[in-house]
């Protein structure tokens, strides 16, 4: 606008010296002059125009691209600070470690002390036991009793895979693996979605950024948990709305060099959740292994306690866990019957002398997976391809003596 206001005070200043007077109206030559004059003005006053124009437009351009830039760096602050607060955490957690791993060099160094007691050791072990108890403190106390009936809800031709949902939350999506070693993820809006092929919206794919390995995948609070592939014992938090790896951990005491089960040739690392919260079951040292029952805290990442168990990992075909007590089903050569042979509570309130035989519908093969859902007290299995659901029958513990 300035520069049309300048123009027209500079055409105004020009009629004022430059035109003839009245008597020199009638001259042909100098009309002529004059009219060429005047389209020069015309076509300067046209190119200021439309440099004004062009330089608006690229001033809106240039408001508009500063402003996505700001939302962005809006979005990577808050990355950034998350990021930061995620790496205190760990940072936390690797100090508490180096502290332990020092009281365990001087523990080697240094000869124990002759004075110390069995009191000592006594109020020791009443400090483990009242940590653990403090561990497992969910109001839960339900002991498994028996399978009480098998739906299979889809079938498919692929022999090994995962299915699941989230174990916490309110979401009805169903998430499906297929096959024991992938980077694609089958997300489908429902259940009816997963069993009825054609219904709409159809299922969405999603390609991680790492590879799962085995099928003891778990999805927790929104997060997907899976053992990344080609790591002998690496665990990965994937953030399946931004698609990114939230955070990552190492599985401590051997994890991840023998198969967790004889029977599921492609599982090295299971992860299960129930009332408790996030666990990972794995194989310990030696060739007919016992399993190792850790318990992670889903939010750091951190190892919170691991035990070893009396099941092994011999002709076992999966496991679960149901208020914090692990069931490990095992089965010959394979195929069925499938029995829980094994039970292990880290409170010691159950044992297998308590529970009856537990036993599934006989089923051709072994299970690729068997996972608890805390949410809606159901097993969700995957047996030669058909994707299953048991639903149990339960009973309350008994109290300690």
């Amino acid at each position: 606008m300035m520069k049309l206001q300048r123009a027209s005070a500079f055409l105004v200043l020009f009629l004022a010296t430059f035109l003839p007077p009245p008597q020199c109206a009638q001259d042909p030559g100098m009309v002529h002059y004059i009219y060429q004059r005047f389209r020069v003005l015309e076509e300067g006053l046209e190119k200021c125009t439309q440099a004004t124009r062009a330089y608006i437009q690229d001033f809106q351009e240039f408001s508009k691209n500063v402003s996505a830039l700001l939302g962005k760096c809006q979005t990577y602050r808050s990355e950034c600070k998350s990021a930061v607060h995620n790496l205190g955490l760990r940072v936390e957690r690797a100090q508490r470690e180096i502290d332990y791993l020092e009281y365990l060099r001087e523990t080697d160094v240094c000869p124990e002390s002759e004075d110390k007691t069995l009191a000592e050791e006594l109020v020791q072990e009443a400090e483990d036991e009242k940590m653990i108890r403090t561990l497992l403190n969910a109001s839960c106390d339900n002991m498994l009793m028996g399978i009480k009936s098998l739906k299979i809800v889809k079938k498919t031709t692929d022999t090994h895979g995962s299915w699941m949902k989230d174990a916490v939350s309110d979401s009805p999506k169903v998430y499906f693996f297929i096959g024991s070693r992938s980077n694609t993820v089958w997300e489908f809006a429902n259940m009816r979605a997963f069993v009825e092929d054609g219904t709409k919206p159809g299922p969405r794919k999603l390609i991680l950024t790492r590879s799962w390995q085995g099928t003891g995948q778990v999805i927790y609070k929104g997060f997907l948990f899976f053992h990344n592939r080609g790591t002998p014992n690496e665990i990965i938090k994937y953030n399946l709305q931004k698609r990114t790896v939230e955070d990552r951990m190492l599985l401590p005491g051997g994890a991840g060099r023998a198969l967790v089960y004889q029977h599921s040739p492609s599982t090295y690392i299971d992860l299960a959740v129930d009332e408790h919260g996030l666990w990972a079951i794995h194989s310990g040292p030696g060739i007919q292994s016992h399993l190792v029952l850790t318990k992670i805290e889903p939010g750091t990442l951190g190892v919170e306690h691991s035990w070893d168990t009396p099941c092994r990992s011999q002709d076992a075909e999966a496991s679960f866990l149901l208020c914090g007590v692990l069931y490990v089903v095992y089965s010959s050569g394979g195929h069925g019957p499938h029995r829980i042979n094994c039970v292990y509570d880290p409170l010691g309130t159950i044992s297998d002398n308590d529970l009856p035989n537990l036993f599934f519908p006989r089923r051709p093969r072994s299970h690729s997976m068997i996972h608890y859902n805390p949410r809606d007290k159901q097993l969700y299995a995957w047996n030669d391809g058909n994707q299953i659901i048991y639903k149990l029958q339960t009973k309350r513990k008994q109290p300690p003596e």
